[in-house]
């Protein structure tokens, strides 16, 4: 069963807004004549080496000793594992970009941006034994266009800037909204941007996104956003914005029959509604004397409903259908460069923290309780990152109920030479408690089958690591990095944590805990 909470009025919002735009373009299309082509792009290159992290899809704890906790959509499934046996995970991959931008009079200007990321050996068409070649796979042909937009400046006689089309945004230096996913692998969103800029000291840029188009019905799946710029202050730019994800997404978690479905309507069960995540923030950074800093400050509120949906507690298979957001996140680093010493080192300390919940318990009553309903973990979500504050264990901007101290050096060594270094502490915000057991060679025996109410305290220690990385610019236009990090495998990671996957996956290992890391080599040409 599904209910929708907000009527039309986006989809109609949007359309009125569409059409105006179109109108708009369409009109100048015989003012605006050709005056530049320009062609560019960039490739990306990257190798990567993990050692004693990942594993085969494994499930950590037998189903009999945490049947009814709400463990959310994979329960205590993990790829990780922590130990050195089998085998180590490595991949080389390519990103290109080809973009070609034309200037017209009137100020418009067009961007056509093709993108294509493989994994290496994943194209190739031959069979070695046989000698037969053949076709590449078409679901492994990822050649798309990364962007393709319109831009329109000084609308209307205004500093006001349109751009329509698919397009990248990166606001506050990709920490809630990035244009990349991963440092090989780039992202881009489909809508309208307006950009505002009434002085040199301020900027406002709106922007309407469509995250996933349903032809039927109020389905859709949008992201809105509002972000100001200040730089009027010395040593100081404030950013503030406001960020709204409404997902109406059909969610159901049974389908039944007609008489099942009416049913379900009236005792109230299997009805989500929308997602409806509001984020409000701002991010303060600025240089003075040597200093600087960087802080990140966010909330998040709204409902959480398809989030509610994962965390099911049998013996009845629906979720939380109340699950709201309600978590801080935030980063702060400062750092003071010596100008006049040897290599201008710059010291500096971070602290993470990105707020969570770990709602898996249930108690002797819950047990009992056939009618038991299940509570959601909803924590921090990171939205469209690119900050991966922990590689070793995958971060790629999602790790939530997660924080982390640093404490670190960066020197220039030479012109063209920079390095980095670090080491830090990791722990998980609201650990998870796992279920007693006994370890027979490796495998995990319950102490207490089929009592799920009965815990161990858990550990929130994700462990200690050291980091660094080398980057080379041998010219402005290629450059060269080398990272490493070293992670000392801490018992929360052992026995496990839903911090993966904004706070929803789980990543625990065996009980032959060994040390981790991760090292990756990456060659980046822009043209």
């Amino acid at each position: 069963m599904h209910t929708r909470k907000v009527g039309m009025c986006f989809s109609l919002t949007r359309r009125w807004v569409l059409v105006a735009i179109a109108t708009l373009l369409l009109g100048g299309q015989a003012l605006a004549e050709l005056q530049q082509v320009s062609i560019g792009g960039e490739l990306r290159i990257r190798g990567r080496w993990y050692i004693n992290v990942f594993s085969p899809s494994t499930q950590r704890y037998n189903s009999d000793a945490t049947g009814w906790r709400p463990l959310g959509p994979k329960g205590t499934t993990s790829t990780f594992k922590w130990d050195s046996k089998g085998s180590d995970w490595t991949r080389y991959e390519t990103a290109t970009l080809l973009n070609v931008k034309a200037d017209f009079s009137n100020s418009v200007s067009t961007f056509f941006e093709l993108y294509d990321h493989s994994v290496w050996g994943e194209d190739f068409r031959s069979n070695y034994l046989t000698g037969v070649d053949g076709r590449g796979d078409p679901a492994k042909n990822f050649l798309t266009f990364n962007q393709a937009y319109v831009d329109v400046a000084n609308l209307f006689g205004e500093p006001l800037k349109l751009r329509v089309g698919r397009q990248t945004l990166k606001f506050g230096n990709g920490w809630l909204i990035s244009d990349m996913l991963t440092p090989s692998q780039f992202l881009s969103f489909d809508g309208v941007r307006l950009t505002w800029t009434p002085s040199k000291e301020f900027t406002l840029d709106a922007f309407d996104m469509k995250l996933a188009e349903k032809t039927t019905g109020d389905e859709d799946a949008d992201f809105y956003g509002l972000y100001a710029t200040y730089t009027g202050i010395p040593a100081l730019t404030i950013e503030g914005y406001y960020l709204f994800l409404r997902d109406a997404s059909h969610v159901e978690t049974t389908a039944l029959s007609p008489a099942g479905e009416w049913a379900e309507g009236l005792l109230g069960l299997d009805q989500y509604g929308a997602t409806e995540l509001h984020t409000i923030g701002t991010h303060l950074f600025g240089k003075e004397s040597g200093f600087d800093y960087d802080l990140h400050f966010a909330y998040q509120f709204g409902q959480a409903a398809h989030v509610g949906s994962y965390f099911v507690a049998k013996p009845l298979p629906y979720g939380d259908q109340k699950a709201d957001y309600n978590n801080f996140g935030g980063a702060l680093t400062v750092g003071y460069t010596f100008q006049d010493v040897k290599f201008q080192p710059r010291p500096f300390l971070m602290g993470v923290y990105f707020g969570g919940q770990d709602n898996t318990d249930i108690s002797f009553g819950d047990w009992l309780n056939p009618f038991y309903k299940p509570k959601a973990s909803v924590s921090f979500n990171r939205l469209f990152s690119e900050t991966n504050y922990m590689p070793v264990i995958n971060d790629n901007g999602s790790m939530s109920n997660f924080a982390q101290a640093v404490v670190g050096v960066e020197a220039q060594l030479s012109d063209c030479v920079r390095a980095h270094l670090q080491a830090a502490k990791d722990w998980a915000v609201d650990p998870f408690n796992p279920p007693p057991y006994w370890n027979f060679g490796g495998v995990r025996v319950p102490k207490f089958p089929g009592m799920s109410f009965i815990t161990e305290k858990g550990s929130n220690d994700l462990g200690w690591e050291i980091a660094g990385w080398l980057k080379y610019n041998y010219s402005a236009d290629l450059s060269i990095l080398l990272y490493g990090n070293y992670l000392w495998v801490g018992d929360g990671l052992r026995t496990g944590s839903f911090v993966q996957a904004n706070g929803t996956a789980f990543n625990g290992g065996t009980d032959v805990k060994n040390n981790a890391a991760y090292i990756f080599w990456m060659t980046t040409l822009k043209f």
